[in-house]
């Protein structure tokens, strides 16, 4: 287990080493120019020239790089170009709202997705599986925006249980109305990630039907339902941890257009505006956490899998 950690660990690292050299060079290939920017259309050439020398933008582009680079291994990531503010602490700020919605995301999902995968393999001979098998593939193309306006016009303007929008001004100090105000953005994504969960659990479960341990315990009087929760869900669990690795990319970019859509100031509200604002230093910054918390929760499934696969451990024996 020592060796397998250390080389994922490794394979970590060199992601990271990856995708900053591939998130600064695609920031550089962007149209516009920074200093043009934030000097505005009544800037002069020679103002721009005189902003770009502060900025720096006018060194080689492998010292800007080694610069960035160096600071990230300090966990500095620099200040804005356009607020001169630090952009890790503003970074951590508004982690504050981005993971919590992932994390409440990340639970709805799975409540929808494994024990309604359950329920579907158990009848996947009859009408009703396949309709929750056909409905599940067409739910986890409902685009996010239009499920979330669907959800605010029911639990919001109908209904009145939920809030619309917003979020409140002194944050988590109040963490009853902040989870309020996550739950129609984490259930919004919840159920398109829960969706696929639900088509892998299903397919996971299915398989598991076929195994020796759950007709002996069908076969002695025990329901498919609980058959499959209390022998199969070991062999279910392992296709859903697997999947997760892959889900956490939909939680992100889920989180972009929710945060947008439900006006949470997170990271992803961020991204976007500092996009808009040519604010290279800090679309910097908010891509590469980003990227290292996808990573991350990449290296955690890899040694949640190999801890529930026995047969990965013996292999490594």
């Amino acid at each position: 287990m020592t060796r397998f950690l250390l080389g994922r660990t490794a394979l970590f690292a060199l992601g990271l080493v990856v995708a900053s050299v591939l998130i600064f060079a695609a920031l550089r290939l962007l149209p516009g120019d920074v200093a043009q920017a934030i000097a505005g259309t009544t800037g002069s050439p020679a103002q721009v020239a005189a902003l770009r020398e502060q900025l720096g933008l006018d060194r080689p582009i492998v010292a800007q790089y080694l610069d960035w680079a160096g600071g990230l291994l300090r966990l500095d990531l620099g200040e804005s170009l356009v607020t001169g503010s630090p952009v890790a602490g503003e970074i951590a700020e508004k982690l504050g709202v981005t993971l919590p919605l992932a994390g409440l995301s990340l639970v709805f999902g799975l409540l929808i997705g494994v024990p309604a995968g359950v329920w579907a393999a158990a009848r996947h001979r009859r009408p009703v599986g396949l309709v929750v098998g056909v409905g599940s593939q067409l739910l986890a193309a409902v685009p996010a925006v239009w499920l979330g306006m669907l959800l605010i016009a029911l639990f919001a303007v109908t209904l009145g249980w939920l809030p619309t929008q917003g979020w409140p001004l002194d944050g988590w100090q109040d963490p009853g109305r902040a989870l309020r105000s996550l739950v129609l953005p984490a259930l919004t994504i919840g159920i398109i990630e829960g969706a696929v969960l639900l088509r892998f659990t299903r397919s996971a479960a299915i398989g598991a039907l076929d195994q020796d341990y759950v007709r002996a315990a069908a076969a002695k009087g025990m329901t498919l339902d609980r058959a499959l929760l209390r022998h199969g869900l070991p062999n279910v669990m392992l296709s859903v941890v697997s999947v997760l690795g892959l889900q956490v990319v939909g939680l992100v970019v889920g989180a972009v257009v929710v945060e947008q859509l439900f006006t949470l100031p997170g990271l992803g509200r961020m991204l976007v505006t500092d996009v808009g604002r040519r604010d290279l230093t800090k679309v910097q910054g908010e891509l590469m956490t980003l990227t290292a918390i996808v990573l991350f929760v990449g290296l955690l499934v890899d040694v949640a899998h190999r801890r529930l696969d026995p047969r990965l451990r013996e292999v490594e024996r």
